[in-house]
């Protein structure tokens, strides 16, 4: 990631979404189709996120989250599991300085407990280094799940009825999303899917009840500012009514 000048602003012909959310897909297709490992498109897709975040401070975006690693992703090749780790390790290591540098506030959302110990604390030191910042709120979802999120808060909220320290008609959702992982964070206004594929995947399936969705044929490493600018421009064509009548 570049340093970014401190005269960074939106550009003027874009209606700028504040919450912008990211499936970052197709990162083996992408090697696949090049004859390479999966794993040289993971290394790629790490130079689309630092592109993505330097664009997204230029462009004024204040939220930005990033689908970086899914609870269903423990399931494929341990060798494939293992590189992303080392991925995980090396980004955090080699960019938590100009992240912070840059005014990035970084948050993690999603279970940790199945990270190696090392990884928990340099995510901890991302979060605790960064928390003062506020050019742009960076939330990257690893090991993260929106079905396991929101049964982890029902779960949390079963247990302060079953307690007696809260009615059943106190149960709003209101009081779901303080339960959340994303409590804190604005809902995003649009949802961008790289690799062509239609579907959101088990993520942010709460936030994204009146999420905007554009669905990129590009695929994850070659994403850039260009692709980001025209999801935008998609999203700022689209008259947002929120089940309203207007």
């Amino acid at each position: 990631m570049a340093v970014l000048s401190s005269q960074s602003h939106p550009s003027e012909p874009l209606s700028v979404p504040r919450h912008v959310a990211i499936i970052m897909d197709g990162n083996g297709r992408w090697a696949r189709g090049r004859g390479r490992p999966r794993t040289m498109g993971h290394r790629a897709g790490v130079e689309a996120v630092r592109r993505t975040i330097e664009a997204s401070v230029e462009l004024g975006i204040e939220y930005l989250t990033l689908y970086g690693f899914s609870t269903e992703n423990w399931k494929r090749p341990e060798s494939e599991v293992n590189d992303l780790m080392g991925l995980l390790r090396l980004f955090l290591k080699r960019e938590l300085a100009n992240l912070h540098k840059n005014g990035i506030k970084i948050r993690i959302i999603g279970d940790r407990s199945r990270f190696a110990e090392d990884i928990r604390e340099l995510l901890s030191k991302a979060e605790q280094q960064t928390s003062e910042n506020t050019r742009l709120n960076l939330t990257i979802a690893l090991s993260y799940g929106a079905r396991a999120e929101i049964t982890d808060a029902m779960r949390e909220i079963a247990k302060k009825v079953a307690s007696g320290e809260l009615s059943v008609d106190a149960v709003t959702e209101d009081l779901i999303e303080q339960n959340l992982w994303t409590v804190g964070i604005p809902d995003p206004d649009l949802l961008i899917r790289t690799s062509g594929e239609q579907r959101i995947s088990n993520f942010l399936l709460w936030q994204s009840a009146y999420t905007e969705f554009v669905f990129e044929d590009v695929l994850w490493p070659d994403f850039d500012r260009s692709h980001l600018e025209k999801a935008i421009d998609n999203f700022a064509g689209r008259e947002r009514r929120f089940g309203a009548v207007i």
